[in-house]
């Protein structure tokens, strides 16, 4: 009901489009689009994806066909006749414009199993069968064929949009003078006429859909969700002949049974939408019941401290720090000396939260059931559960978390006893499963996160030694993210751009980073995992380290490791 309300009104096509970042996510780190933008695909591997394009611009002119005959206003007859011309002229071009992109044409075509999915699916939506049930739509009125007309549309306009997208992002990390040998291919598919084309599909679904019921939008989003699923599994399927980055869980992956991949991970705003003491101090405080009052106000005065103390430690680090301002060349040993100054503000307001004895009186139960319905950042349950799912996996994933209590981190994961990682945090210390405001606290700074991050990296007995991931946010975070062999940011803060621009820390988008990579792996083999490097890599949603860990998991892909 809620996809619904959310579909009324205008731009219909571009709020699905938005509502797609795990699919636009994986369509970038695919190993045939990663390999593409670094500009080592094999030819033959592009030319064997690009001869499909005859049995797409078939199945599309056929779809439109359909779709000028549904259609009962004249405008819109005539806009999406225009469609079918640009499609049937692509057609008959189609050999000349492989070779303006710097290519021979193949001989003969094969429609690959990929392929034909997704034409079948577009046959019969623009035949009247929707759905997995594949009823036939009784047209009655022109008002009924007009919304097939509709639900054609919306099995199109993502697989458009989709390589507008792809092709901006490339273009986009590639500098004018670039080598790339698919940039003709890119530079075609981020035209003005191809963009227009897309556009012009996606108003004429806007403007189907106004009368559609709530039922019928509901019915073009599955339609739209189901083309964008089938484009996904159409570029997952292509072949890639070399070794590639990604999916990252199966660089080095290897006949044995050994862990090839640890991932490391934050909690507090990595994982979650707030900070965990924020919600342990509202626990206390509904807890206390008839001191409510004065324990609020002690909450108060402990966070307030600790944002002056901490602003004042910032202060003194950086006196004139400005934030854009940054200083080439990592200073790792300056980075160091800082971070054990705000270890120190750290230690001590965990000190006197335990002092102060606001976390006393808490029950474990409750704890717990606050650790369930602790809202996570879109997408970050999804990978955690995956690594549960994907039984095959030999990876490992440890939290390192300043979080006062574990309880809290498992049970936002997980309602069971079993927990699909490690957990590296600090313990409140219970008596008969009541808190007596006591803690055992073995993460408090930035220096102890390190020292268990290469505890876990050493007690790894391998013949290959894994790679390391590290995800986090927090300034705490930045000497596991410089260790790892990938250490990702998700949620750029202020503070943290600003201190890492102080000593040299250099930000890069994910998706441009692991394109540098796959060409550093085409000309020397190996992937340098790691010297210790000044990169830290930015997400801007969970999605995306998804798809670069696991990659489409239900997809198959013929990738040489």
């Amino acid at each position: 009901m809620g996809s619904m309300m959310e579909l009324q009104g205008s731009e219909i096509a571009k709020k699905m489009w938005k509502k797609l970042k795990n699919g636009r996510a994986l369509a970038l780190y695919s190993p045939f689009i990663v390999c593409l933008a670094s500009g080592t695909l094999n030819p033959n591997s592009f030319l064997s994806c690009i001869s499909q394009d005859l049995f797409f611009l078939q199945a599309f002119a056929h779809a439109y066909e359909l779709a000028e005959d549904y259609a009962d206003d004249e405008e819109d007859k005539e806009a999406i006749v225009k469609l079918k011309k640009r499609v049937l002229k692509r057609l008959r071009n189609q050999d000349a414009l492989i070779r303006e992109w710097g290519f021979e044409p193949p001989e003969e075509s094969v429609c690959e199993n990929a392929t034909l999915k997704y034409t079948e699916f577009l046959k019969e939506t623009a035949s009247g069968k929707v759905g997995a049930e594949k009823f036939s739509v009784k047209i009655v009125t022109p008002f009924e064929k007009t919304k097939l007309a509709a639900y054609t549309l919306s099995a199109i306009s993502p697989c458009m949009r989709l390589y507008t997208f792809i092709s901006n992002e490339i273009l986009a990390l590639l500098h004018p003078d670039t080598d790339n040998i698919y940039k003709k291919w890119l530079n075609s598919l981020s035209s003005q006429k191809f963009e227009a084309s897309a556009s012009r599909i996606e108003d004429l679904l806007d403007k189907l859909s106004i009368c559609l019921t709530g039922e019928e939008l509901a019915v073009v989003e599955r339609l739209y969700h189901r083309a964008m699923k089938l484009e996904l599994d159409f570029i997952w399927s292509q072949s890639v002949t070399q070794r590639t980055v990604v999916p990252f869980s199966r660089l080095n992956k290897c006949a044995s049974e050994e862990n090839n991949l640890i991932v490391f991970c934050d909690f507090d705003l990595t994982c979650t939408t707030i900070d965990s003491s924020a919600l342990l101090a509202e626990l206390a405080i509904v807890t206390a019941a008839s001191e409510t009052a004065d324990i609020r106000t002690t909450w108060s005065s402990l966070f307030g401290q600790y944002v002056e103390e901490y602003q004042q430690c910032l202060d003194i680090i950086m006196p004139n720090s400005d934030t854009t301002e940054q200083v080439e060349g990592l200073n790792y040993g300056g980075l160091c000396k800082a971070l054990e100054q705000i270890s120190d503000i750290e230690k001590r307001a965990t000190s006197r939260v335990v002092q102060s004895n606001v976390l006393k009186g808490l029950n474990v139960a409750d704890i717990r059931r606050a650790g369930e319905r602790l809202v996570l950042q879109d997408g970050c349950k999804r990978f955690f559960e995956n690594v549960v799912e994907c039984k095959d996996s030999a990876m490992e994933i440890h939290v390192l978390s300043y979080c006062w209590c574990s309880d809290l981190i498992t049970s936002a994961f997980s309602s069971g006893d079993e927990t699909p990682f490690n957990v590296h945090s600090n313990e409140l210390v219970y008596e008969e499963s009541i808190s007596t405001g006591n803690m055992i606290t073995k993460m408090e700074s930035s220096m102890e996160k390190l020292q268990s991050f290469n505890n876990i990296t050493k007690s790894i007995n391998n013949e290959t030694k894994p790679l390391t991931v590290y995800i986090g946010g927090s300034v705490g975070d930045l000497l596991c993210l410089l260790e790892a062999d990938i250490g990702i940011v998700i949620g750029l803060s202020a503070t943290l751009l600003r201190l890492a621009n102080h000593f040299g820390i250099s930000f890069v988008p994910l998706f441009s980073g692991l394109v540098n990579k796959q060409k550093e792996l085409a000309d020397s083999g190996t992937l340098d995992c790691k010297k210790t490097s000044n990169i830290l890599y930015t997400v801007s949603n969970w999605d995306e380290i998804y798809a670069f860990v696991f990659g489409a998991v239900d997809s198959s892909h013929s990738s040489t490791s």
